[in-house]
């Protein structure tokens, strides 16, 4: 027979819950944590130096999912991993960070807390855990291109709208001529869609490269190798 609780120990029992649940998925700012947040480090011979902050972040690239192998082992930041907890892993920003990220692809968002280190290849900016992959509909895929966008107090924003061309970003330029250089270079070496475009940027003119548009992450990552074998030192992934 089981034994009625007594109301005081309900009570307890409560007030336990409430702080077992206090929300970890509700972005807010935390302090850094004390384990993940050297100056820098450096992994397979690359050196990734941590940022001071979150505020204002935003970034365009592939993402990338990490799910059944990591389960319950640590992150960088000591807490277990939960394949089933809105999280990723990020190799630059403080941890933990709150971030929204969108599928530049289909439109889809999620807010996710950053509490792991990478991923360290195939040009990937992030690593979402399995629940944060579901919901951006990249499981069957397993890559996605997505827009990072930081939701620190300082700086959270509204997630932009969905676009659907992509392109190669090789270099951008305040002087005209250098820019020029570039698009010739990669012409010369054969890649197609290179063109030079400016824009105004606090107030500053700039001239960008790009190459594409591309319609897949294969072919952006077919393209970015290219790109740099052509002498582009940090192509990244542009939205039209």
């Amino acid at each position: 027979m089981k034994r009625a609780l007594a109301p005081a120990a309900i009570l307890l029992l409560l007030a336990v819950a409430g702080c077992a649940t206090t929300p970890r998925d509700t972005p807010r700012d935390e302090p850094r944590a004390t384990s993940g947040n050297p100056p820098f480090y450096e992994v397979n011979g690359r050196r990734y130096v941590v940022l001071e902050s979150s505020a204002g972040y935003v970034e365009q690239g592939v993402a990338s999912w990490y799910g059944p192998d990591f389960h319950g082992k640590r992150t960088a930041t000591g807490e277990t991993y939960d394949m089933h907890a809105m999280t990723g892993a990020h190799p630059t920003l403080p941890l933990p960070a709150w971030v929204r990220v969108t599928n530049l692809q289909n439109g889809r968002s999620v807010e996710v807390r950053l509490n792991d280190r990478g991923p360290f290849s195939k040009n990937r900016i992030i690593d979402l855990s399995r629940a944060a992959a579901e919901r951006l509909d990249m499981i069957r895929t397993g890559t996605a291109m997505v827009e990072i966008r930081s939701l620190s107090s300082a700086s959270a924003a509204p997630a932009p709208p969905s676009a659907d061309r992509f392109y190669a970003q090789a270099g951008a330029f305040a002087d005209e001529d250098n820019a020029l250089r570039l698009a010739a270079r990669l012409r010369e070496a054969g890649i197609a869609g290179v063109s030079v475009s400016d824009l105004r940027v606090d107030g500053r003119r700039l001239f960008r490269v790009r190459a594409g548009p591309v319609a897949s992450v294969a072919e952006f990552d077919a393209l970015i190798e290219r790109l740099r074998a052509a002498g582009a030192e940090s192509p990244r992934l542009a939205v039209n």
